[in-house]
């Protein structure tokens, strides 16, 4: 058993699946891994998330230190988000679970359909492109 933050695991697996799980935090964080993103952008990018659920995702994450929220002294205020150190260690870790979930859903090809991106990532799988059903 482990300790950590006042709660107990049994694998440290479950501690990471505690930090990205949420809504929008596995699609905010694949945003970032592609670069910096501006709230704005996030908003468009994810436009079923409202402000203030986004606003709370980011702030999490933040706090968790898997992204770096950097604000410029400038007017009106600008602010990015980018993946922290830690955050740029998961990174290939999503992109590992968006293969496996493509493959995944390939396995039951009546059960799936497309009507946007196919990797959250926007890079088809390892394995082979994908394809439409």
């Amino acid at each position: 058993m482990i300790t950590f933050r006042d709660k107990t695991y049994r694998c440290t697996s479950e501690i990471i699946l505690g930090l990205v799980s949420g809504k929008w935090k596995i699609s905010i964080l694949n945003h970032l891994a592609k670069g910096p993103v501006r709230f704005n952008q996030l908003q468009r990018l994810l436009p079923d998330a409202t402000q203030r659920m986004l606003t709370m995702q980011l702030r999490m994450l933040e706090s968790d230190g898997l992204i770096i929220r950097k604000v410029y002294p400038v007017s009106p205020p600008k602010v990015e988000y980018g993946l922290s150190e830690l955050g740029e260690q998961l990174a290939p870790m999503l992109t590992m679970l968006c293969d496996f979930g493509t493959t995944y859903i390939e396995s039951y090809p009546d059960e799936v359909s497309y009507t946007d991106q196919k990797h959250a990532l926007g890079v088809a799988s390892n394995n082979e492109t994908l394809r439409d059903t």
